[in-house]
């Protein structure tokens, strides 16, 4: 089992033009996720600063593994005033692993502190045999 981050593709240029200089769009929290390989896990430690226990939401579907957290913005802070310039994040963010369809959601160990989600996820046997690579010969 190898574990990958499911890539999105993007282009530059909307990701420069996207970026909160040149619009009033809020930004856009990114989970950074540090990937460390043990003997028998994978540990998966993801930045979720601000965030409560309550506001995140693991799932596993269909072999992808997939953290969603979501901050609502408080009424606290409605009522403060106009902000200048905005750059702590509220909203919901979300982000997906493929992990294989072989494991559980209840093989999967989590836990929260200091801002920090560390899932712990175990290897699993390769099952399949990679088959051996064959060659066609080229005809004259």
């Amino acid at each position: 089992m190898m574990l990958m981050p499911r890539r999105n593709d993007f282009d530059l240029w909307d990701d420069l033009f996207n970026d909160p200089f040149f619009t009033n769009k809020p930004v856009v929290k990114n989970m950074k996720t540090d990937i460390i390989e043990k003997d028998n896990s994978y540990l998966l430690n993801i930045d979720l600063p601000g965030y409560d226990k309550s506001d995140i939401k693991i799932s596993v579907e269909d072999g992808y593994l997939t953290i969603n957290a979501k901050k609502e913005e408080s009424k606290e802070e409605k009522n403060e005033g106009n902000f200048i310039r905005r750059e702590r994040y509220s909203g919901e963010c979300s982000r997906s692993f493929y992990i294989g369809e072989e494991l559980e959601a209840e093989d999967i160990k989590a836990s929260f502190k200091n801002g920090i989600l560390s899932l712990d996820i175990p290897k699993q046997e390769d099952k399949k045999q990679i088959p051996e690579k064959k060659y066609i010969e080229i005809d004259d």
